[in-house]
Order: structure tokens, then C-alpha cells, then sequence
């Protein structure tokens, strides 16, 4: 899946969503500061040009199911447990303090990774610049984005973890877990949205699992990606389905993008 053309495809679906959030935001995320980058360091346009994406906060655990979810088992399976990943002896792990933390800003990044290894832009959302950060931007591998409250380039509104990236969110997240692989991190199942037109299905409520609530009070979103898109019509987005329903299941979807927000 090329992840620059999927969220070109999604402008509408996350329309709402970005209102939303914008509304919500401080007066001062709204303002338009000028990028300081030499050319050079630009992103090219079809880089930079899209749509917000889903938001992370957990959703109304009230909202009615498309179907009625499996009983879940009255003592969850044990943790996944994850290393922490490293590349070219930088340690590729997001976690919800330090350089993460809901109050910090590029200058910490910069001390931690190296201002060489980042570059800043703007990308248009709804009309209104956001500034953002991007570690790495020439390696797949360890390319992170990080999206900015404030026009200083201070305050963590957004970090997205997608395409090749080997980067491990919080509780060992990362891309390519299974359903299965999701549920033992949660301790049990969890809800989805049914799939988009582009196969894509996005956690809807963990359930009060074990992702729920994340150390340092950040939250995470997943987008997950069916393995078998022909029957992935067969499960609407409209609709929100148990993690555990074997018609999921079926379809062997994988997680393709992780977001973790405050």
C-alpha cells in the first residue's frame, strides 16, 4: 500500500475529523508561521500534501456495534513481548516522555537525534498550516513524523509511525502486528471499524484493555490493512466489529499505521 496515496483518497472521510480537532486546538496551532528551511531541505509536495489523520483519542465506548462481538475470554493471554529496535545505533522507540512528551518541541528532538537527521515543514490542513517535524525523511526505515500544537514548534500534537518504518510506539506497537498480536498487547479483543475503500479498517475502542491507557498519558490509534481485500466489503467502515469476529480474522488484516497523540 503506497501511504501518500491512500491518505489523498481519505480528504473526505478525515474532514470531520480535522475540523474537530482544529476547533479543539489553542488560537495559537491555528496561525501560519513561515517554514525557515533552506530549499534543499523541503519535502516535495507529494510529500507533504495530505489529509490529517484519524484521531487517537479513545471513541464513545456507548456507540452501538455493527455486530454483536464474541464473549471475551475471562483471563487474557500473556504480553507480546518486544525488543527495542535500533538502527545505526539510534534506539527507534517512541515513548511518551523525554524528546515524546506532550510539552516538548523540535529543540528536543534535535538533542536527541541530531538536527542534521530532521527537517521541518508545513503541510495544509483544512486551510491552516501545521508544523512538522520529520526524523529522517531519507531513510524509510526510520522515517517518523512528529506534528506540532504550536507555530514554535513546541507541544507533541501528533507522532505517526507508518510506510517501512521500524519505529515501536508504546506497550510494543509496531507495524505489521496481526489481530492476534494486537489482542495479547491489549489483553484482550477489541473494536474496529469496518473497511474503507481502500481496505482499511481503524481501531475504534480498546475496550479498556491494556492499550487503553498508555504510560505518560499519551493514546494510540491504529489502521490496519486487509490481507484479503476481496472480502473486505463483506465488513463496512459504517459498521464496528470485534477483533475476535472470524469474518475479521479471515481477512488477516496487519497493522499499517500507528498514531499517538495526547
Amino acid at each position: 500500500m503506497h501511504r501518500r496515496s491512500t491518505r489523498a483518497a481519505d480528504v473526505s472521510v478525515f474532514a470531520a475529523v480535522v475540523a474537530a480537532l482544529l476547533s479543539a486546538a489553542p488560537a495559537s496551532a491555528q496561525q501560519q508561521p513561515q517554514p525557515n528551511l533552506n530549499p534543499e531541505d523541503q519535502l516535495a509536495p507529494s510529500q507533504i500534501v495530505q489529509p490529517m489523520p484519524a484521531p487517537v483519542s479513545e471513541p464513545n465506548k456507548g456507540a452501538p456495534a455493527g455486530r454483536t462481538p464474541a464473549k471475551h475470554a475471562s483471563a487474557g493471554p500473556k504480553r507480546v513481548a518486544a525488543k527495542p529496535a535500533r538502527l545505526g545505533g539510534i534506539r527507534t522507540v517512541v515513548e511518551c516522555s523525554g524528546p515524546f512528551a506532550k510539552d516538548s518541541g523540535m529543540l528536543a528532538l534535535a538533542m536527541m537525534f541530531d538536527s542534521r537527521n530532521m527537517i521541518f515543514t508545513h503541510v495544509k490542513v483544512q486551510g491552516t498550516d501545521v508544523g512538522e517535524t520529520v526524523l529522517f525523511p531519507n531513510d524509510p526505515r526510520r522515517r517518523l513524523e512528529v506534528w506540532w500544537s504550536n507555530p514554535n514548534r513546541t507541544g507533541t500534537y501528533l507522532i505517526d509511525i507508518a510506510g517501512k518504518s521500524i519505529w515501536t510506539a508504546p506497550e510494543g506497537l509496531r507495524l505489521g502486528l496481526t489481530l492476534e498480536q494486537l489482542e495479547k498487547l491489549n489483553r484482550k479483543p477489541f473494536k474496529l471499524k469496518g473497511f474503507d475503500q481502500d481496505d482499511i479498517a481503524s481501531v475504534a475502542s480498546w475496550d479498556d484493555g491494556a492499550l487503553a491507557k498508555l504510560p505518560g498519558g499519551c493514546k494510540a490509534g491504529v489502521n490496519l490493512h486487509a490481507g484479503a481485500a476481496a472480502a473486505a466489503t463483506d465488513l463496512p467502515a459504517k459498521d464496528e466489529f470485534s477483533s475476535d469476529d472470524p469474518a475479521l480474522r479471515a481477512l488477516k488484516p496487519t497493522v499499517a499505521e500507528i498514531l499517538i497523540g495526547y
